[in-house]
């Protein structure tokens, strides 16, 4: 079987053709602004794909809650126009071939079970952090979507009386902090450069990148010990992170010193796959 993968961005469109276990021809095109040009760049992408492979059908990674059921995307995204009608049909009548889809974040789940970091394993939590926080729930090699769609929403989770996992464990809105407090526009300091700025010893960097890396380690515990999975993968741009991993093992240790009764730390790993993580797992969604 030869399938167009296509990974639908904010920003961006990414696609590759897989066959015989490798994903190649990839490329990239700035996302249209409507559906009607959206639907042109679709086409264009599988024609050209169809000048070298016979196409069998086209696996769609995508922003927003898929509802594989009813055939539509439900939720909201910064693209709009994808919601909350019968994509499928549509696609599947313009480019003339079967399609399916699945949220991107539990794309890159799917990709990391299948052949990546946790391949083999059955039981996995996925968390992405970026400018929030979301993830995944695979449970038996599935991923587990929820009653409203909402599975691997962690960002929601409350974790002090008034803010979530996702406006303090994120590197994002920890450069924000560090900004408000400099009294910066927020748009002038990155996670990246307030971390250099921590390691340099400036002291308000140092006291924001604590409260990330608590805050994240505290949330990565509450999943471990309410799913228990086999491993939690981190994605996301802080997956990038020389050192990640072995801070967030320095605060498991400070936990397990306050929660005596845990008897162990949550095992975790980096994504093995980067940029394809979203083409390849649509490819394992299509294949189940």
């Amino acid at each position: 079987m030869t399938l167009l993968t296509i990974d639908i961005g904010g920003t961006s469109i990414k696609y590759g053709v897989w066959e015989n276990e490798e994903l190649s021809h990839k490329g990239n095109l700035k996302t249209p602004a409507t559906w009607e040009e959206m639907k042109s760049s679709l086409i264009r992408i599988k024609e050209t794909a169809e000048e070298t492979f016979t196409i069998d059908g086209v696996a769609f990674s995508s922003p927003g809650a898929v509802n594989q059921e009813k055939r539509i995307i439900e939720g909201a995204s910064a693209l709009p126009y994808l919601h909350n009608f019968p994509i499928y049909d549509e696609l599947e009548t313009v480019l003339n071939c079967p399609v399916t889809f699945e949220n991107d974040a539990n794309c890159a789940a799917l990709a990391e079970i299948w052949k990546g970091a946790a391949k083999g394993l059955k039981n996995v939590l996925f968390v992405v952090v970026g400018t929030g926080i979301g993830g995944a729930v695979i449970v038996d090699g599935q991923i587990q979507h929820g009653k409203h769609l909402f599975g691997g929403e962690f960002g929601f989770m409350l974790m002090t009386e008034n803010e979530t996992f996702s406006t303090l464990a994120t590197a994002v809105n920890m450069a924000k902090r560090y900004a408000k407090r400099k009294g910066y526009e927020p748009e002038t300091i990155s996670g990246k450069k307030m971390f250099q700025l921590a390691d340099e010893g400036d002291q308000i960097a140092q006291e924001e990148a604590a409260t990330f890396y608590t805050y994240l380690a505290r949330g990565i515990y509450n999943l471990q010990y309410s799913f228990d999975p086999e491993v939690i993968l981190i994605g996301g741009g802080i997956s990038n992170k020389a050192g990640l991993v072995e801070k967030l093992e320095e605060e498991f240790e400070k936990i397990l010193e306050t929660v005596k009764i845990a008897p162990f730390k949550p095992l975790i790993k980096t994504c093995e796959f980067k940029n394809d993580a979203n083409l390849i797992g649509a490819v394992a969604n299509y294949l189940q």
